[in-house]
């Protein structure tokens, strides 16, 4: 169904946040509560990120997120063992009543992000209420759910946003005035903290004001696809017919966009560069990373620009030839849709001149760090792919069009830290 006629002030249904009885890291139980959290299991995706979190604390969130068993099946049951066991042994315990929570984060530069999580209704795309703007991969949905039917748990909030100014966002702005219930620092030097929210006319203005509101997916596509793969499994009225999610007001708190880079396993860029010659402009830029972005920044102002790198330098991929884009981009999707640089990279770079199927892990793997990139095709002798991130607006647009953008075409943050709070379904 298309979204467009749908504002966020007047969707045919809103958003229902339900307060939950949180499940919580006792910090008398474990070494720091900053020890035991975890970036999303998307962003820890080397086996040395998995290691160094738990080597932090025996008890870190990546455990349960992303547990190091042999077999998929081995995986899930090992996760969902550990998260029995801290249960039994009080290493987790759930708050004393159900609330919705405030979540706030702040940078060394300034930065404060603050938000509601609490679970959320879940909705279908043509309800117009919760709006994804990116494609998913099947294998990846299936094994963020079994992982949830095991646990029985959402590990980790959804991050989506919303456009409200409203009474809900005047309730967090009030409720961050009291102590929290926690505050850690953890070694990205993001500081957050966390507070509950129990009383019912607070409750009640929030959810009021949030009946009203239309989310964009900003991160989570692939475990809020999760979630409605579960709703659907069980009958409702089930626990399975809410997730997990941190709701952010970008008309107070905008969030900030980064690109999404790609890591081409087994394309070394001699060859890369040899297939695009005549059909893009390359030029070698003999820089610093620092400079060789700022460049690519330049150059995507006036169009569709990548910046290559894994042999030591950097080579600006920009002014594709516009036949070459005719022929290999969908013509039935809104001139926004086409011009996008996940489009070409997708559509004509990577399935029609590198011929490398986007949903293979032996071929591509999606990676949010850019030096961490650029290291990894080093070490690999393959090619990365940096990208220079989409404007909000854009996402925002094409979703209430109800069209979706490739796969992992935006980073939006900052995220939140995975450990702070948990929903588990049962209690």
């Amino acid at each position: 169904m298309n979204t467009a006629g749908h504002s966020e002030a007047t969707a045919r249904r809103g958003l229902e946040l339900t307060p939950f009885r949180g499940l919580r890291y006792d910090p008398d139980r474990v070494g720091s509560l900053a020890s035991v959290t975890s970036p999303p299991y998307d962003v820890v995706v080397r086996p040395d990120g998995v290691h160094h979190l738990q080597s932090a604390d025996p008890h870190n969130i990546v455990r349960l997120i992303l547990p190091q068993a042999g077999t998929p099946s081995a995986r899930t049951e090992q996760a969902a063992d550990t998260l029995r066991r801290w249960l039994d042994e009080g290493i987790l315990t759930a708050d004393a009543e159900p609330g919705l929570y405030v979540y706030e984060q702040r940078d060394g530069d300034g930065m404060i992000q603050r938000g509601v999580i609490g679970a959320l209704r879940i909705s279908d795309p043509e309800d117009g209420v919760v709006l994804p703007h990116e494609d998913v991969m099947p294998p990846v949905v299936a094994d963020r759910a079994a992982l949830m039917r095991a646990t029985r748990a959402n590990l980790e909030p959804l991050l989506l946003t919303y456009r409200g100014n409203g009474a809900a966002a005047d309730v967090v702005e009030r409720t961050v005035e009291r102590p929290p219930l926690l505050a850690t620092t953890t070694e990205d030097g993001y500081r957050h903290r966390l507070w509950a929210v129990t009383d019912s006319a607070e409750l009640g203005l929030i959810q009021s004001d949030l009946a009203h509101r239309q989310a964009l997916i900003a991160d989570g596509h692939h475990r809020w696809a999760t979630y409605r793969r579960l709703r659907a499994e069980h009958p409702s009225p089930s626990p399975w017919d809410h997730g997990l999610v941190l709701l952010v007001d970008t008309a107070r708190y905008p969030l900030r966009v980064r690109a999404i880079h790609r890591l081409l396993h087994g394309l070394p860029v001699a060859d890369a560069l040899a297939a695009v010659e005549g059909l893009f402009r390359v030029r070698h830029l003999d820089t610093p990373l620092a400079e060789a972005q700022a460049a690519l920044a330049d150059a995507s102002c006036a169009g569709n620009a990548f910046l290559l790198a894994g042999d030591g330098t950097f080579h600006l991929l920009d002014h594709p030839d516009p036949a070459l884009l005719a022929r290999t981009i969908p013509a039935d999707r809104p001139a926004a849709w086409r011009s996008l640089d996940a489009t070409v990279l997708h559509a004509t770079l990577l399935e029609h001149v590198w011929h490398i199927p986007e949903d293979s892990p032996a071929h591509i793997a999606y990676i949010h760090d850019t030096a961490a990139t650029v290291e990894k095709a080093e070490q690999d002798g393959s090619t990365a792919v940096l990208m220079h991130p989409v404007r909000e607006e854009v996402v925002r647009d094409l979703a209430r069009q109800g069209v979706t953008m490739p796969r992992k075409s935006t980073s939006f943050g900052p995220k939140p830290a995975t450990g702070l709070v948990l929903r588990a379904l049962e209690i």
